[in-house]
Formats: C-alpha cells, structure tokens, sequence
C-alpha cells in the first residue's frame, strides 16, 4: 500500500496533526522538568508522567497536577502524601493505566524509528516470511518491545512496594502488567487499523509514513483508546490485589 508523505496529505489535517504532536511535546518537557525539580516518591514515575504526556497532552498534564504532582526537594519529608488512606480507586487506576501506557508509547516510539532507519529489522516481525504488509510485522516487534519496557516498569513499581527479588519481582510483574499491555495494544492497534488500512486508504489512497504528524497525531488517538481498553482491566487487577494501587 502507497505510503503517504506530508506533501500527499491534505495541508489542513497535517497542520492539525502537528499542532497537536507539538502540543504533547511541549506539555511532556514541561513535565520532564518539573519532576525533575519535584521528583516523584516512584523513581519509575518520573519518566512515566511525561511519556504519558506525549500522547495525553494537556488532559494528562491536568491529571499530574492535581494527582501526581510532588512536593519541591526542599519541602520533601517523606514524600508525596495523600489524605486518608490514599487517592480514590479510580485515581489509582488512572495512574497504574498511565504507567502502563508509557511502557507502550515507548516501545511504539522505538520501534516504529528503529524500522524508519533500519527497515530490514521488519523481518524480525515476520515481514517476508510471515506477513506481506510490513505493518504488521511492525505490530508485532511494537508489542514485544512495548511489553518487555512496561514489565520493566512494572517491575521497578511493584517489586520494591513488596520487597522482592529480581526473579519474584518480575514474575509478579508479568502477573501484575500483562493483561493489562495486551488490553492497551488491542485498543491501540485496532485505532490505528482503521486509520491506517480503511480511512486514509479510502480517503486518500494510502496510509500515512511514520514521518508524517499524521502518523503521530493518529497514534496520539490510539493511545487514548487503549487508555480505555486498559482501565477496566487494571480496574480489576487492582481490585483483585494482582496489581498495586499507585
């Protein structure tokens, strides 16, 4: 399929889409240095909070502000605290999907460069020998990328919360994140399969290249959607005491 460049598309949808790529950018280093000034009690949250803006922009700036926003170095005594017995249920799951969600946005942002610069990494995916269209071959390594970088995280959250090991640690990890990433990448590439093998091949005539700010603003969207799809089931997992309240 005709992969579409940013003089194919039409100029309005690529200023929209880079207005709201640019949107998330800059929202995700305001972050950056503000937790960097107020460092966050998980260390692993600290670098959540601004992946999750890239895609989140100002809706998920607003929710670090008023739910994750730490305490200043000098005001820190020991740490960010809550009222009561700590933030509502639907709170902590706002904050476990983000922070599987950041493992997802970097293991798309990964692997979708690593293929731009080096194409031929597309085989590891199963392109030639399993798929024809390269897409999904690159859905393939974006899952795996995103899964092995959202365990990571899991692991870094759950594993000092529960004093565990490395091989404890990570088994709950798996347990705690799996679910949880699978319903993330199923809402997240069922977006970008609509837009990217039905609406902008009807529309348009071909799907946009990961160069283009339509790809991204897309994937922006798709983000959001597996936001959706993930918060029931880490809604569940935290009820079920698999998954930690953060």
């Amino acid at each position: 399929m005709t992969e579409l460049t940013t003089s194919d598309l039409p100029s309005g949808l690529v200023a929209v889409a880079s207005v709201l790529v640019a949107l998330g950018l800059l929202c995700a280093a305001w972050i950056a240095v503000d937790v960097a000034r107020r460092p966050q009690p998980m260390g692993v949250m600290n670098v959540v909070w601004p992946v999750t803006a890239l895609f989140g922009s100002l809706v998920w700036t607003a929710a670090y502000l008023r739910w994750g926003r730490a305490a200043r170095r000098a005001e820190q005594g020991g740490g960010h605290h809550h009222d009561g017995d700590g933030p509502p249920m639907a709170v902590s799951v706002f904050t476990g999907t983000s922070h599987c969600g950041a493992g997802c946005m970097l293991g798309d942002l990964l692997v979708e460069w690593l293929v731009v610069l080096l194409p031929a990494v597309a085989i590891l995916g199963g392109y030639d020998w399993l798929f024809t269209d390269k897409i999904f071959a690159v859905w393939v390594l974006d899952y795996v990328a995103a899964f092995a970088i959202g365990i990571a995280f899991q692991y870094y959250a759950i594993a000092p919360m529960r004093g565990l090991g490395l091989r404890a640690g990570l088994r709950a990890a798996v347990k705690a994140d799996a679910l949880s990433i699978t319903a993330w990448q199923v809402g997240m590439y069922g977006t970008m399969a609509l837009v990217q093998l039905w609406i902008l091949p009807d529309l348009l005539g071909g799907r946009a290249a990961v160069t283009t700010p339509v790809f991204w603003a897309a994937m922006q969207v798709a983000m959001v959607v597996g936001f959706a799809t993930s918060y029931p089931v880490n809604w569940y997992l935290i009820r079920a005491g698999v998954k930690e309240r953060m």
